[in-house]
């Protein structure tokens, strides 16, 4: 294996967001997560949280380009993917880019977009690409999608289908933060650095460079066992009418390499796969019953054994 990079440029970024998202050292890493594994992040969280100001603090830190789209009934695929019009100068159709054509996209409020324009994200989220009129242009690389939707609102809003939920490698909740980190946000507005003027603490080509890293990281056969046993144990669980696809063992496997690498490992671990198995197979699941994704996945984490084999990578 090749020698890994220090995770110290990740360090760097983690603190540079953490500036602006106060006490929210977990959430900032499972997104991270998500970016290092190739994946996108579903943020399922009441207004005010910091949703839209984390995508910004992360496209400020790699010095990447941001997009946002705002979701509304009135939104056309169009709107998001781009559109040829004709340009008479040149007696041709001229293709003007979406905001999907960028490096962090935030999409806002996702639910609120009609079903049709939803489905408009489906290829670029997991082929990297735009098809418009039978010609395909990729999207610059690297490509990361934050979206975010309110669960507690349902008025005017589509849920999102089986598909798209599975093109969310995590999803999560940033939640209130508590008193300190509360009291500390206000203490920042007087000295604290606005969005609009943090730094970049690394590039993109170094961003690329630890997610080919991250795909090195070594996971053991029994490991792999165990992510497979978790994933046809929801599909056979009378608790469950949609079990995980396998698109979802894939992102549970890559999300394990990505913790694993920023934990400092070249190696991942049983445990790291219990700490993503919430966030990464919780909403790619349908329940019977009115039970939570998560209290069912919570549920087969205790009943689904780990290999022996798997207990003995701890006591490196």
């Amino acid at each position: 294996m090749a020698t890994l990079v220090s995770p110290s440029p990740i360090q760097r970024l983690t603190a540079n967001i953490a500036q602006q998202i106060v006490g929210k050292d977990r959430p900032i890493q499972l997104v991270l997560t998500a970016l290092l594994s190739g994946g996108h992040v579903l943020l399922e969280d009441v207004p005010g949280v910091g949703k839209t100001l984390l995508a910004k603090s992360l496209a400020k830190s790699i010095d990447g380009k941001f997009q946002r789209i705002q979701c509304t009934p009135d939104l056309l695929p169009s709107d998001i993917t781009g559109t040829n019009i004709w340009n008479p100068g040149s007696r041709e159709f001229q293709f003007i880019p979406g905001p999907v054509f960028t490096n962090i996209l935030l999409t806002d409020e996702i639910n609120r977009a009609t079903p049709r324009t939803q489905s408009a994200l489906l290829e670029v989220m997991e082929e990297r690409q735009v098809t418009l009129d039978g010609q395909s242009r990729a999207v610059p690389a690297p490509f990361f999608v934050i979206a975010t939707q309110n669960p507690i609102e349902s008025h005017g809003t589509f849920a999102l289908p089986e598909a798209q939920m599975d093109r969310f490698a995590i999803s999560l909740s940033l939640g209130y933060p508590d008193a300190a980190g509360e009291l500390q946000m206000l203490q920042g507005l007087a000295t604290g650095t606005p969005v609009a003027n943090l730094e970049p603490c690394i590039s993109l080509e170094q961003l690329q460079a630890i997610q080919q890293q991250c795909q090195q990281i070594k996971v053991d056969l029994s490991i792999q066992q165990y992510i497979i046993d978790l994933v046809r144990a929801t599909r056979n669980d009378s608790e469950i009418s949609l079990g995980v696809s396998p698109r979802g063992s894939v992102a549970l496997y890559r999300a394990t390499q990505a913790w694993a690498w920023l934990q400092g490992r070249s190696y991942a671990l049983p445990d790291d796969v219990k700490e993503l198995a919430l966030y990464v197979l919780s909403h790619r699941i349908m329940t019977i019953g009115g039970r939570r994704g998560t209290q069912v996945i919570t549920r087969l984490l205790q009943e689904v054994p780990v290999d022996a084999s798997g207990d003995k990578l701890r006591q490196r």
